[in-house]
């Protein structure tokens, strides 16, 4: 089938993909209005604590700054998060005002149950690091946080010193490492062998899946949770599957519109813990959270997931 020419926004193009797979039942839509209160759930392997596969990146989405109208977006759109059982939120300082953006959200919300709050160190440096890292959580409104990483291992062995610090005195949970662009898997591979880590996250989705070589079966054996960055390739999926329908197939398994189809895939892989897609749109955030219910696809069709987008894209 070919591209259309007139690039649709997200929601227009969700809006015909459903109406082409003929999938707006009457089921869905009670679904939408009363989700059920208890998401899907993965374990930190360090810990055994469950979490939500669907979280919640914050890369430009929550970088508006002081705008009143903009803040209060984003403080709805974090109310529908939690409501539809929604836990981790993902920022850095490399994000602009983000950090600020969801300190100023979640006291709005007066401090919403399941929050597990995750943000990263970005600077040369072990003095400049422990500055920037105690403002996190003056931004954040927080006497603890939940995970700290090294943001694309940026002066990682400094930084891991501090962390390391202050999970042994309580003020973080966990520790990770970060990367993205498919960069620096050779040194994550190695961090992953010869490190204590809780969490490494990195990019992977339907259409990037060169984590799945190494790092995603070492993350598995090594007991490290995986937080998958850019499900949607930063939207460049939904662009190469404008004007598709879902496959019949992946509606009847569940699937019913298309960030289904892709948050489900990047989640069901065994070493991924969970998804953090971005968005700045209150609706978009509901059609995310509703790929955290219901069934995750096993291996057999994992690779019908897969077969289908090399052989149709």
């Amino acid at each position: 089938m070919p591209r259309m020419k007139t690039k649709m926004n997200r929601r227009e193009f969700l809006r015909m993909s459903a109406v082409a797979a003929g999938v707006m039942s009457s089921a869905r839509t009670m679904a939408a209005v009363n989700p059920p209160a208890d998401p899907l759930r993965k374990m930190i392997p360090s810990s055994g604590e469950m979490i939500p596969v669907i979280g919640m990146g914050s890369w430009q989405t929550f970088h508006v700054g002081d705008n009143p109208d903009d803040r209060a977006r984003c403080v709805e759109i974090l109310r529908v998060f939690f409501e539809r059982g929604g836990g981790m939120i993902d920022s850095s300082p490399m994000y602009g005002s983000s950090e600020e953006v969801i300190g100023h959200c979640l006291a709005e919300l007066d401090a919403p149950e399941g929050l597990f709050s995750a943000t990263k160190v970005w600077t040369p440096f072990l003095v400049r690091g422990k500055t920037q890292i105690e403002n996190s959580f003056r931004l954040w409104g927080a006497e603890r946080l939940d995970l700290y990483q090294v943001h694309n291992l940026v002066d990682w062995e400094e930084h891991l010193e501090t962390l390391g610090g202050m999970k042994d005195e309580g003020r973080i949970r966990y520790v990770g490492v970060t990367t993205s662009h498919g960069r620096r898997h050779s040194e994550i591979e190695t961090l992953l062998k010869t490190r204590e880590l809780d969490f490494v996250q990195l990019t992977y989705n339907l259409r990037h899946r060169e984590a799945e070589r190494r790092l995603l079966p070492l993350a598995r054996e090594r007991g490290v949770a995986v937080i998958a960055n850019r499900p949607y390739d930063r939207g460049g999926l939904f662009d190469e599957l404008e004007g598709r329908p879902v496959p019949e197939w992946a509606v009847e398994a569940g699937m019913t519109d298309w960030p289904q189809f892709l948050l489900k895939f990047a989640v069901s892989h065994p070493a991924v813990t969970c998804a953090i897609p971005a968005t700045s749109q209150v609706q978009h955030m509901r059609e995310n959270m509703a790929a955290g219910l219901g069934e995750l696809p096993d291996a057999k069709l994992r690779e019908k997931m897969i077969r289908w987008r090399d052989d149709n894209l």
